[in-house]
């Protein structure tokens, strides 16, 4: 149970703290940037971003059930919450930033016109909802590993 615990904590610390970092910090720039080298800067930031959070998302939301079984009382039910909202993460990721990331990757910097469709806002907005949900299932298998 501990070793879960660490991990638990591992892996959702990793989520919120890689999102909020990402809302803070990364976005604002990439919002600033002229389309082009938003385009160039977005598919570098992906290549290996794109290829490991699935697993830590997965990981840490697996791990959530599984403390979840094993405790009892209130901390059963704050697990059971925050594998709920790493589930968050996932669903708004696969069915709303991924589909954008993409189309970015699929635009050519260099072929950007005045009918572009400026996914930035739209990305950022869907980004804050699931960087809630990180935080918010962070939060909570942090207080059921104090509680168990």
């Amino acid at each position: 149970m501990e070793a879960l615990s660490v991990l638990v904590l591992l892996g959702t610390g990793l989520v919120a703290g890689v999102l909020f970092a990402v809302a803070v910090s990364v976005m604002p720039a990439l919002i600033a940037m002229p389309p082009d080298r938003y385009v160039i800067t977005h598919k570098l930031l992906g290549r290996r971003y794109d290829r490991i959070m699935p697993f830590i998302v997965v990981g840490a939301t697996v791990i959530d059930v599984v403390l979840a079984v094993r405790a009892t009382g209130g901390a059963r039910l704050l697990f059971a919450a925050a594998a709920l909202c790493m589930v968050g993460v996932a669903v708004v990721s696969q069915t709303r930033n991924v589909p954008i990331n993409n189309r970015v990757k699929r635009t050519d910097p260099d072929a950007i016109g005045s009918d572009w469709h400026d996914p930035r806002g739209q990305w950022r907005d869907w980004h804050l909802v699931r960087t809630g949900f990180a935080v918010a299932g962070c939060t909570l298998s942090a207080t059921a590993v104090v509680l168990s």
